[in-house]
């Protein structure tokens, strides 16, 4: 039996994972998962395939892909959740914020450098037109920094996924005043790349596994009720976030689709450009 370490962030998305774990299907391909929450998201797990403190990731597309451009030894295994992620737009509940505009030059809540919620507010900034260099950023570790800040004023909005934060909305701990939704794919699996080269037949078998368990959830009308309990979600938002959200059931995935993220990100200046020539090496085994 093989021992992995994985990390992913402790929301729904990853309910296929966990139930995976719970009911030892990884044993009947000889692997032991062991899984870590992650509430520091994609910038915690980066910094965890870096250290070797994890051995595989699900995480957010835009943050791999640029740390593993800039040198981390990883790879990406395959896409996770194929449709793109919708990001709340999160401002504090007493604020004069009211549309997506009146934040520009402002002050955005990010959990790391890097991160989804520090990428996202460039995409979005860069989408609506504003000047990206005079964004300020404030680093607060997870999503309750984030509600944190807003709520002491140290921030004037924070993205992060809508459905995670709805509960704070509907506590009126902030208010969510519009969505930015990625251009791509929002999650992938990656792996540290001498894992990944010493045991890809394994990690294929793994991921093939993992959606299938979400195929059986995205058809199963019970899931709803299961999704609500488990992470304290309202059942019709659920059914919402379900109708939207769809796994990469069949683990298939086209690395040409990757050039999107890497033509934005290097319009932003986000990755060195000079490296872009060999960008599907970089990535993918």
């Amino acid at each position: 039996m093989k021992g992995l370490k994985i990390g992913g962030v402790p929301e729904h998305f990853n309910l296929p994972w966990r139930l995976s774990i719970e009911e030892r299907l990884f044993d009947a391909i000889g692997l032991e998962l062991h899984w870590s929450d992650m509430t520091g998201g994609t910038g915690q797990m980066i910094k965890g395939l870096q250290t070797g403190s994890i051995d595989i990731a699900v995480l957010l597309t835009e943050g791999i892909t640029k740390s593993i451009l800039e040198g981390l030894d990883a790879k990406i295994a395959n896409i996770y959740v194929q449709t793109p992620l919708r990001w709340g737009v999160h401002v504090p509940f007493n604020s004069k914020f009211s549309s997506l505009s009146s934040l520009e030059n402002g002050t955005f809540a990010i959990s790391r450098f890097g991160s989804g919620s520090h990428l996202m507010s460039l995409v979005h900034a860069n989408q609506a037109g504003w000047d990206t260099s005079k964004l300020k950023f404030n680093v607060v570790g997870d999503v309750y920094g984030g509600l944190w800040a807003l709520e002491n004023n140290e921030a004037d909005g924070f993205l992060w996924e809508k459905y995670t934060t709805k509960p704070f909305v509907d506590q009126e701990k902030c208010r969510c005043i519009g969505e930015v939704i990625t251009p791509w794919p929002c999650f992938v699996i990656a792996v540290r790349t001498e894992i990944l080269e010493k045991y890809s037949e394994l990690i294929n078998h793994m991921s093939k596994i993992v959606g299938n368990q979400a195929k059986k959830l995205k058809e199963n009308e019970q899931s709803t009720q299961t999704f609500a309990w488990r992470y304290h979600l309202d059942p019709e938002d659920v059914k919402l976030w379900l109708s939207e959200t769809n796994w990469n059931y069949n683990m298939d995935f086209n690395k040409d689709s990757f050039y999107n993220i890497i033509s934005i990100m290097n319009k932003l200046n986000l990755i060195d450009s000079r490296g872009l020539k060999n960008w599907k090496n970089e990535l993918f085994v």
